[in-house]
C-alpha cells in the first residue's frame, strides 16, 4: 500500500485490513502487507491522523506482489504524482509485479506512469472528467466502483477500495474467503465492480427538501412510463431547470438519468430473477430488449447474457466449479500465489 502525506485513510486503510483479515483465516498462504511512503517514518493522513511507514525505496518489486496506490485531495495528490522519487519506483514496479493499482484519486499518480494509456480504468466520480483530459487516452469508466484491466486494478472513491481487495482475494483465494472477510467486517454486501457508482444509497442522501429526492423514488415506482416530461412534472419544475438541477447536483441530464435508473432496474431483476430478457426490458423501461442491451453495454460494459452470467449467484456457484474460465471481462483467474505482498 503506497502512501503519502496527506493521502486518504481509507484508502489504503481499508484495503490493508481486507489483506490482513485473509492472511488470519489462511495463515500458511496469506499476505504480507506493508504499508510504504518514500521517505518511511510518521505519514500524515488528509484527516490528520499520523501512521508509521515503511521506507519504499528500500522496498524490491517482487513478481508475487500487489501495489496498490492511495489517493487523496487534489493539493496532496497533485504533489505525489509530481515527486520524482515515487514515480521511479512506480515505474521499476510495474513491469515486474503482479499486480499494479490506485484506490480513488491514486489513479492520477499512475497516469503520471503511462500506465493508463488504453485502458480502463476508474476513479473517484467527481474526479472521472478532470482524470479523462488529462490523460486523454485513457478510458475512464465513470460507472464502475473497480475496473480490472489485464494486471491493471483501479478503484472508484474511498470505500471501493475494499471490494476491489475483497476481488483480489477472490481472485487468489475464492469467493468463500472473500464473503467470509466482508462478513467479519460486517459489510452490507459485496459490490462486483460493474456496479455503478451512482447507486441509490447516493442519491438517498440528496436533501429531503430538494425536489430530486421524492422525485427519483417515484421515477423507480414508475420505469414503465417514465419519461423526461413526467420527471419534470412529478419535480414540479420547468424542463430547463430539471436539466440544470440533475446536472448540478447529480452530474447528468435528466435523460441519462433516467437511463441508468432503468439500467439499474435491469441489473437488478438480471442477477436477481430467471426473468427472459425481453420482460426485464419492458420492466426496466425500455422500449425493447434492443435498447436495453445498448444501455447496459454503455454502462456496464457488458450484454445481458454476461450480467446474468457472472453475478447472479446461482451461475457464479457453477462458474467457480468449471475448470476452465468463464470468457468475460470480469476477473481471469490465477492460481493462488504463496505469501505475495499487498
Amino acid at each position: 500500500m503506497v502512501s503519502f502525506d496527506g493521502f486518504q485513510s481509507l484508502d489504503a486503510l481499508g484495503p490493508y485490513e481486507v489483506f490482513a483479515a485473509a492472511s488470519r483465516m489462511l495463515p500458511e498462504r496469506g499476505y504480507r502487507v506493508l504499508l510504504a511512503s518514500v521517505a518511511g517514518g510518521p505519514c500524515r493522513t488528509g484527516s490528520g491522523l499520523s501512521v508509521d511507514t515503511q521506507r519504499l525505496l528500500e522496498l524490491r518489486p517482487q513478481a508475487g506482489d500487489t501495489v496498490l496506490v492511495a489517493g487523496a485531495e487534489s493539493t496532496p495528490i497533485a504533489a505525489a504524482a509530481r515527486d520524482q522519487k515515487l514515480l521511479a519506483w512506480l515505474r521499476k514496479a510495474a513491469p515486474v509485479v503482479r499486480r499494479l493499482g490506485s484506490v480513488c484519486s491514486g489513479a492520477f499518480v499512475l497516469g503520471e506512469l503511462g500506465v493508463l494509456n488504453g485502458k480502463r480504468c476508474a476513479t473517484h466520480w467527481a474526479a472521472c472528467k478532470v482524470l479523462a483530459a488529462r490523460f486523454p487516452e485513457a478510458r475512464v469508466l465513470e460507472d464502475a466502483i473497480f475496473v480490472v484491466d489485464g494486471t491493471l486494478w483501479t478503484s472508484a472513491g474511498v470505500t471501493t477500495g475494499i471490494d476491489m481487495a475483497l476481488a483480489m482475494v477472490e481472485e487468489d483465494h475464492g469467493a468463500q474467503l472473500a464473503d467470509a472477510i466482508a462478513a467479519q467486517a460486517v459489510l452490507y454486501a459485496r459490490r462486483p465492480g460493474f456496479q455503478s457508482q451512482f447507486s441509490p444509497a447516493l442519491v438517498a442522501q440528496l436533501q429531503a427538501s430538494d425536489p430530486l429526492g421524492p422525485c427519483i423514488a417515484w421515477a423507480r415506482r414508475n420505469l414503465p412510463r417514465l419519461t423526461v416530461e413526467s420527471l419534470a412534472q412529478q419535480a414540479g419544475l420547468a424542463l430547463r431547470t430539471l436539466h440544470r438541477r440533475t446536472q448540478a447536483v447529480l452530474g447528468v441530464t435528466p435523460a441519462k438519468l433516467i437511463e441508468r435508473i432503468r439500467v439499474e432496474h435491469a441489473r437488478t431483476l438480471l442477477s436477481t430473477t430467471t426473468l427472459a430478457q425481453k420482460v426485464v426490458a419492458s420492466q426496466a423501461g425500455f422500449s425493447g430488449n434492443a435498447q436495453m442491451q445498448r444501455a447496459l453495454a454503455r454502462h456496464l460494459g457488458v450484454d445481458g447474457r454476461a450480467v446474468r452470467l457472472l453475478f447472479s449467484q446461482p451461475q457464479r456457484a457453477d462458474a467457480r466449479s468449471r475448470s476452465t474460465p468463464v470468457p468475460a471481462p470480469r476477473l481471469a483467474r490465477r492460481n493462488a500465489t504463496k505469501h505475495p505482498a499487498a
